[in-house]
């Protein structure tokens, strides 16, 4: 491990294409391999999260072959029941979206499964989702701490002949959401889960790519179960809005800067980020593509110009639909005129490290006017604008976002900072620092 030195850049200029969105592609290779015939996946992006998803249903059976050169994988579904017990236990690194969802493929199975996680991923709840799954039948044993009601990787499932079962969401969380729909497909009867707060609904729309019985109406999803997939044939991943993010901000924060980004994902259900950064004045045009063939997932081109931007309040309904974004809307906030407040960020600190703290620590290190207010019922960080930011010693917390909207930082501060390790950043974008070189001027 040695450190990663982020000099102040003048501009950036440039086009880019960006890997294949992180949800989609992990959940395409979870449906892929549960439904009948192959499936092939363009766009596939190599991250450590998405290789372990194909790692984990190889270990459960699934045929999967890799055209790295491509960027495209093949997928050769075995259908419902087609899946078959491991030698051992299955390590997932720390991807919660293969954990998680994982859990609610295997609590429809008749072999029982252990899956293990790295240490991160270790230390995030999963009582969130192994409360329904048992409610449904399946029984799950999980690693306890005596002071906290809370379960914790690993995580042994013994699947079940499932129940259907309806589900108010406790907790805003599209991985939740998406195990007890996968485990719906088993279950006897249809199986509904309710939705105060509207998540990303990546997994609904590719299980109406693969004909599954799936209606989505008022903030219910309701799946019919024991209802085979049938595969598209192929279909492409769109490009990731949560990397797309971080070049939106860098164009936005530095002067004289122009980026293309093709191909972006634009999911209304993940385009929190563009509506926040429009509200704080970015200067975004936005080209949607005329073609209409099998587009499950809307998508389009950006273009991003440097901004003047304004502080902004993100309410705590926002956050459920921006979680990866609020660390680097953090860094425009530290650029933005005026005062931002971040509502309801209790999420952020649950996630791959403690990002609340990570990134008030960091950016204060770098002369950020920013603060967390705690209450009772919430807590919020508060961000004073345009006080210069410069160079310092900051830490990556071994958590990828955390250090991609550092390296962004470190591109718009005064002199130069230094990141204690940027390695973490190969979990969701491996060639994000090729990319950033490419238009860096």
């Amino acid at each position: 491990m040695s450190l990663f030195l982020v000099k102040q850049a003048s501009r950036a200029k440039g086009g880019i294409a960006l890997l294949g969105d992180k949800s989609i592609a992990s959940r395409s290779v979870i449906i892929s391999a549960l439904s009948q015939g192959k499936t092939t996946i363009k766009n596939f992006p190599p991250n450590e999260d998405c290789l372990y998803a194909v790692k984990t249903f190889r270990k459960l059976g699934i045929k999967i072959i890799q055209n790295k050169n491509a960027g495209r994988i093949t997928v050769y579904g075995k259908g419902l029941y087609g899946l078959r017990k491991p030698k051992g236990p299955i390590f997932t690194g720390d991807s919660g979206t293969v954990f998680r969802l994982t859990l609610g493929v295997l609590a429809g199975q008749d072999f029982p499964v252990t899956l293990t996680a790295g240490k991160s991923l270790s230390q995030r709840p999963m009582l969130r989702v192994t409360s329904p799954l048992r409610m449904m039948g399946a029984v799950i044993k999980s690693k306890k701490q005596k002071s906290k009601s809370e379960e914790y990787p690993p995580v042994t499932v013994k699947g079940a002949c499932l129940n259907s079962i309806i589900y108010k969401m406790p907790v805003a969380s599209a991985q939740v959401k998406s195990s007890i729909l996968l485990a719906g497909l088993y279950a006897k009867g249809q199986t509904c889960v309710i939705e105060p707060i509207k998540t990303r609904d990546h997994t609904e729309r590719m299980l109406k790519l693969f004909r599954a019985g799936i209606q989505t109406k008022a903030g219910k999803i309701i799946i019919k179960g024991r209802r085979g997939l049938i595969s598209p044939g192929e279909f492409s991943i769109p490009g990731d809005i949560s990397s797309a993010a971080f070049f939106m901000v860098l164009g936005a924060i530095l002067p004289n800067s122009r980026i293309l980004m093709k191909g972006v994902n634009l999911n209304s259900s993940r385009t929190g980020i563009l509506d926040v950064l429009k509200r704080m004045g970015l200067d975004i045009e936005i080209r949607k593509p005329k073609s209409k063939n099998r587009i499950y997932e809307p998508m389009g081109d950006l273009i991003i110009r440097s901004s003047r931007l304004k502080g902004t309040i993100v309410k705590k309904e926002e956050v459920p639909v921006l979680i990866d974004e609020l660390p680097i809307l953090m860094v425009a906030a530290c650029f933005a005129e005026g005062k931002s407040v971040f509502e309801g960020i209790s999420e952020l600190r649950v996630k791959e490290t403690d990002r609340a703290e990570s990134m008030t620590q960091n950016l204060a290190k770098m002369g950020a006017d920013i603060k967390v207010l705690k209450t009772p019922k919430s807590e919020k960080i508060i961000i004073q604008g345009c006080n210069p930011l410069r160079g310092a010693s900051v830490r990556s917390f071994g958590d990828h976002r955390t250090a991609m909207s550092m390296v962004v930082a470190g591109l718009a501060a005064k002199g130069v900072t230094r990141i204690d390790d940027v390695t973490c950043i190969n979990k969701s974008f491996p060639n994000f620092l090729s990319l950033l070189k490419s238009i860096i001027r």
